[in-house]
């Protein structure tokens, strides 16, 4: 009789059984374990907003206050600005007072120190000088020396706009100039050249500016920053002035302010103008030249010769034009 193997079943029933609830243990494992998962998040997400928001906070008040630190940086630079321009026009100012005051330390010698270097200037000069003096005719007994003359309708002032001028001697010319202006309490016409022939008004070169306390007052304001360039000759500016503005009908007087003739004969200056300034033999002058001298050289070493010659030119050139010679023994 033949035996009958039993047959093994490897997926039976209970190993079903078992790998089922293997697998249900790890399900309801996972299950547990992701149970407090969103509140962790939903946790972690609050706290993170809150960060941000406190955050952004922070951020605009930082802003702010790097704004008012820059608005506050600002005003303190503005301030420094301020306080540095007034330090340097502080400065010019002392350096203007010191200024003066060594030339005011020197006035009562003044005058005695004038002398004595027109003497030194005419002992070293003795050849040019005596060249002057050989051609010089002693003035009319009725001639004004002393004074200046007002009847004169048109006036021009030829002013030496070099650097030792405008250091120095700058407030005093702008005073001179209203001194003489007031001596002419009203004219047909003014007019305002440098040394070198250049206009002070562009748009009156040529013509002549009205007279009127507006236009004085004007002409007074521009001369404080009016410096165009200067060779310390008064020729060109002269000769220029006679040679646009006569007029036969007309009677001008011409005012020369400077300090120095450094360069060129003095013999040369003088006949060029009366060339330029003469009606003809033994005839009156065209135009009425006055002089007047800066004393700004006289206290510096070594310049007093130029000083020296700037007096002796324009001495000769106010009494060979019917003019008057002024020389200002200060600065003051």
């Amino acid at each position: 009789m033949r035996n009958r193997r039993r047959q093994i079943e490897v997926f039976n029933l209970s190993f079903l059984d078992v790998i089922s609830c293997g697998f249900g243990a790890i399900i309801l494992l996972l299950v547990i374990s992701k149970i407090s998962e969103p509140r962790v998040i939903e946790q972690s997400n609050l706290d993170l907003s809150g960060l941000v928001v406190r955050l952004e906070g922070e951020l605009h008040e930082i802003r702010g206050e790097t704004q008012i630190f820059n608005r506050q940086l600002i005003a303190k630079q503005e301030q420094l600005s301020a306080h540095k321009e007034k330090l340097a026009r502080l400065e010019g100012a002392l350096s203007d007072i010191k200024g003066q005051y060594r030339l005011a330390s020197t006035g009562a010698e003044a005058q005695s120190l004038i002398e004595a270097e027109l003497k030194s200037a005419k002992q070293e000069l003795t050849d040019e000088m005596r060249q002057l003096q050989s051609n010089y005719q002693r003035p009319k007994e009725n001639a004004v020396i002393g004074g200046v003359p007002v009847d004169s309708e048109y006036i021009i002032f030829v002013i030496d706009t070099s650097g030792s001028m405008q250091r120095f001697a700058w407030p005093l010319v702008r005073r001179k100039m209203k001194e003489i202006l007031d001596i002419y309490p009203k004219v047909k016409g003014v007019q305002v050249l440098n040394d070198m022939g250049d206009y002070m008004f562009s748009q009156y070169a040529g013509g002549w500016i009205p007279d009127s306390a507006a236009r004085r007052r004007a002409i007074l304001d521009r001369l404080s920053s009016w410096a165009p360039f200067s060779n310390s000759s008064p020729v060109e500016g002269v000769t220029k002035a006679i040679q646009r503005f006569y007029a036969a009908d007309k009677r001008i007087s011409l005012y020369v302010f400077g300090d120095d003739f450094s360069t060129g004969l003095m013999q040369e200056v003088v006949a060029t103008i009366r060339q330029k300034n003469t009606l003809g033999k033994g005839k009156d002058s065209r135009v009425r030249i006055h002089t007047v001298g800066f004393p700004v050289l006289l206290v510096q070493p070594g310049a007093a010769q130029n000083a020296a010659r700037f007096a002796a030119l324009m001495r000769r050139l106010a009494e060979d034009n019917n003019g008057s010679f002024v020389g200002l023994s200060s600065l003051q």
